[in-house]
């Protein structure tokens, strides 16, 4: 549960993007590319989580069984629980400036293995919580995602607001992760699932208008804006990711499948 947050010379601080018809034309070019990069990572993150998840010999790659019941991760399974989360850190961090290839490497890197970990939902949910969590998680980032992109106002507040508030949910979830049966009280199960949905419906309506002003300020140039794209992509697929977890765990209640 994490968001990632670019380090990158573009943000919301750049100027007002103007309104003449051949940047209207180009913004709609650049957010379609971005959009359409998120939705082929949903969909190859979605296929990986179903094997994962379905195919016997790969699902115990990951995780350890008594009988046919998950009881807990295998080694590897815990490196690719925990690895986006490093990933994310050393971007942060160590990767001030890169490249259009480097930024797809790391997108496509962390679609597969946030996919990957996914899995563990096939094992917990039914089919049918999956599927429907996975409507309402469409149908809300479409509308949050239609408001930041339309509004006039800044959503910059907004955005430092949930980007504090991401990390704090991604620390209240590693120490659901040690402290065993605190996920299981009631109050806190219910309030840090809707704390999550809150946070990361935030983060994709500011993310939204902050792509449109990195936009604003890169559209001449290409390189800028390729890494742009991708680091979009990036942000607002883990803020999808991470709305669609919070919205089923509150579908499913948290019971297991039988």
């Amino acid at each position: 549960m994490s968001d990632f947050n670019s380090q990158a010379p573009w943000g919301s601080s750049a100027p007002a993007a103007p309104t003449d018809a051949a940047f209207d034309q180009g913004l709609r070019s650049f957010m379609l590319g971005v959009y359409n990069k998120l939705m082929l990572g949903l969909l190859v993150a979605g296929g990986l989580a179903w094997v994962v998840g379905n195919v016997r010999p790969v699902t115990e790659l990951l995780f350890r069984f008594l009988g046919d019941r998950p009881v807990g991760y295998t080694p590897l399974g815990l490196v690719v629980a925990f690895a986006p989360i490093g990933i994310i850190l050393f971007s942060n961090f160590f990767m001030r400036r890169t490249s259009p290839a480097a930024s797809g490497i790391l997108y496509w890197l962390l679609v597969a293995i946030i996919g990957a970990s996914l899995g563990v939902l096939f094992l917990v949910y039914a089919g049918a919580e999956i599927a429907l969590a996975l409507a309402i998680t469409a149908g809300a980032f479409g509308g949050l995602s239609l408001i930041g992109y339309t509004t006039k106002r800044s959503l910059s507040g907004l955005g430092a607001f949930c980007i504090m508030g991401a990390w704090g949910v991604v620390l209240a979830g590693i120490a659901t992760f040690f402290i065993h049966g605190l996920y299981a009280n009631p109050m806190f199960f219910f309030a840090f699932n809707l704390i999550g949905v809150v946070v990361f419906s935030g983060l994709i309506a500011y993310k939204t208008q902050d792509l449109k002003l990195t936009y604003s300020a890169f559209r001449n140039d290409g390189a800028s804006l390729a890494v742009a794209s991708n680091y979009g992509a990036l942000s607002l697929f883990i803020s999808f990711v991470n709305l669609f977890q919070f919205i089923l765990a509150l579908l499913g209640g948290g019971s297991r499948r039988n």
